[in-house]
């Protein structure tokens, strides 16, 4: 057991990792950040926009659904 412990000790993130990367990503993608939250942003909305779309369509099938079965019990 303790060898699963020094494993999981091993992929822990304190604050001055999460400093390093912030800043090592900041100088690497410092001029197009703009741009890569803008297409992250319009990715989320698109998604979003899909998802709102399959909920429509499966309550639009329900609904349906429940209307020919009501047809059926009440001729």
């Amino acid at each position: 057991m303790i060898y699963n412990e020094s494993v999981l000790a091993l992929f822990q993130i304190g604050p001055l990792e999460i400093t390093v990367l912030a800043t090592l990503g900041l100088l690497i993608f410092g001029n197009r950040l703009p741009e890569v939250g803008k297409s992250l942003g319009r990715g989320i909305v698109e998604f979003k926009k899909g998802i709102r779309g399959v909920t429509d369509e499966i309550d639009s099938a329900s609904e349906t659904e429940d209307k020919t079965d009501s047809k059926k019990l009440n001729p």
